[in-house]
């Protein structure tokens, strides 16, 4: 082999931040804070904060590889943590609070975290856990001294600014092997234990590089972008990288994410694209209604974690705002797929647009697709054939950290990664999720789209937000049972939305039954948990089940 003669120079996450405040010091980082009132910054002043907290780092004994954790909120400081963090060598861990307390308890021992980070709300939380979690652990509080929680659990608990004081202001960041663990998150175990994908210097940074080449509007130079989607899940799809290579002015949300509060930030802060899950849209949109109007500047939505609705997908649409859904996986940094038209697609009726930005967009650079039958025989990408949806790429794990049973379950002979959703690919190139693999109904020997039946449901403008589950059945194994949330004022009847359901579905498609809830159970990332909804239902009589 012939090897090309360039410089061996390793992708670290340490160039982004630098890069960013040397190329775009002025653009903002703005926060809603948890102490209260909002925090104003530059990368420019961020730079040399980072470095403060990297020689804190350093104080505190911490070296390369180790796991230090994060329970925290989308703000500044936790954008700090990711570049000091990772700057250093050592791995940031990323912990969902809405986590269960014994999953909480199992990943902190299982990752071996050295020390913790949190924010001063969850205080009752650490409190509540530290009698499990290593008796060696060293915990922070993200605050000043003024802000300090105490009391029972929390003794010797540091203030995060009272680490940064008197530290240098610039650091020089060593030359990391781009290979090394940079950092760590945890799937949310609705199956056995948490499950860790640990990311390399190497691939979050090819991730933030390959997102770019996308041509989403929001990720060009100056604009204002505000991640709903936290920080602790899976990098908040790659933002804090990406964010500083492009200079974007970033609105960090703090904990208060419900329609108002999202609707008053975006419209103070001129916010132009936003990203989250389906039920962070669903309040938004509520609220826009309330008022009368969007937020004045923003202009595109982007929707991942689940499935979005046809029905959100219009409404936003046909206001101004253009919607990419997206498609990923914590496994896969996350993001694999993004619904940029293509350029032959653009053009074409309103409607036809919203049916193409319903799938869930074309592979982003950098990953490849493949489905297969269930012997594992790759099957056409002519949009008629489904099979279980594989990918491969670099910023796709090879493995769960510390996990050789999962991880030898996860891959096929060629080495790709099984994502465990049923899909199809059009010719051109549109990734069609039909559902994932745990969530079909199979009634009869069909299986029938449970994501099929919710957006036909969607459709009935009574209904704010729903899920299809299949229950048992004596004749046909399962049947749908759809469980539903009315739309506030609304009082849709089952036949109202059978009737809806009829003009879009096939008849054998129907669900046997309706139920009307107060509200949907969620995961700890904000996505229905249809695994409660199957508990709650499992003894659910069928009208026709007898």
């Amino acid at each position: 082999m012939l090897r090309g003669m360039m410089m061996d120079t390793p992708l670290n996450v340490s160039a982004a931040i630098e890069y960013g405040a040397e190329m775009h010091p002025d653009a903002r980082i703005v926060s809603a804070t948890i102490e209260g009132g909002i925090h104003r910054t530059t990368y420019a002043e961020t730079a040399p904060r980072v470095a403060q907290l990297a020689h804190a780092l350093k104080a505190l004994g911490v070296r390369e590889g180790d796991r230090i954790a994060t329970l925290a909120w989308n703000g500044y400081r936790h954008f700090e943590l990711y570049y000091a963090v990772g700057g250093i060598g050592a791995v940031c861990h990323t912990i969902n609070p809405r986590l269960f307390p014994e999953q909480l308890v199992y990943i902190v021992n299982h990752a071996k975290d050295r020390v913790l980070f949190f924010d001063i709300n969850l205080a009752p939380l650490v409190a509540k856990m530290r009698a499990h979690w290593p008796k060696d652990l060293v915990y922070v509080a993200m605050c000043d001294r003024a802000h300090l929680p105490t009391g029972e659990g929390l003794e010797g608990v540091l203030a995060y600014e009272d680490l940064l004081a008197g530290q240098p202001t610039s650091i020089a960041w060593p030359r990391i092997d781009e290979n090394a663990a940079v950092s760590l998150c945890y799937t949310s175990g609705t199956t056995g234990e948490p499950k860790g994908a640990l990311y390399s210097q190497r691939s979050v940074m090819l991730h933030a590089l390959f997102t770019l080449t996308s041509g989403m509007p929001g990720l060009r130079t100056g604009q204002t972008i505000l991640p709903v989607v936290p920080l602790f899940h899976v990098n908040a799809w790659g933002l804090p990288y990406t964010a500083p290579i492009t200079g974007l002015n970033l609105i960090m949300p703090g904990v208060k994410l419900d329609g108002p509060n999202l609707w008053d930030l975006m419209e103070t802060e001129q916010v132009f694209s936003s990203w989250g899950v389906p039920t962070v849209w669903m309040g938004l949109l509520q609220e826009i209604e309330k008022r009368g109007r969007k937020p004045a500047a923003l202009g595109e939505v982007i929707i991942g974690g689940s499935a979005a609705p046809r029905a959100m997908i219009e409404a936003f649409e046909t206001m101004g705002v253009s919607i990419v859904h997206g498609w990923g996986m914590t496994e896969m940094s996350p993001v694999g797929t993004l619904g940029i038209l293509a350029t032959k697609d653009r053009d074409k009726p309103l409607q036809e647009r919203i049916d193409l930005k319903g799938r869930q967009g074309r592979r982003m650079f950098g990953v490849e697709l493949k489905i297969v039958d269930e012997a594992g025989k790759h099957l056409p990408h002519d949009g008629e054939a489904s099979g279980e949806l594989f990918v491969r790429g670099p910023g796709i794990i090879s493995g769960y950290y510390e996990n050789p049973e999962a991880s030898a379950r996860a891959f096929d002979a060629e080495g790709w990664f099984g994502t465990g959703d049923v899909a199809k690919i059009t010719p051109d190139g549109y990734l069609v999720i039909v559902d994932r693999t745990k969530d079909l109904v199979k009634s009869g020997g069909e299986w029938i789209s449970s994501i099929d039946v919710e957006n036909a449901a969607m459709g009935h403008p009574g209904i704010a937000a729903c899920a299809v589950i299949g229950v048992p059945h004596p004749k046909w194994q399962e049947r749908p049972l759809l469980v539903a949330v009315k739309a506030p004022g609304a009082e849709p009847t089952k036949a109202e939305v059978l009737a809806t359901l009829e003009k879009a579905i096939a008849k054998w498609q129907l669900p046997d039954d309706v139920v009307f809830v107060d509200q949907l159970p969620l995961t700890a990332t904000g996505k229905i948990s249809k695994l409660t909804l199957r508990r709650q239902f499992a003894d659910h009589a069928l009208p026709e089940a007898g």
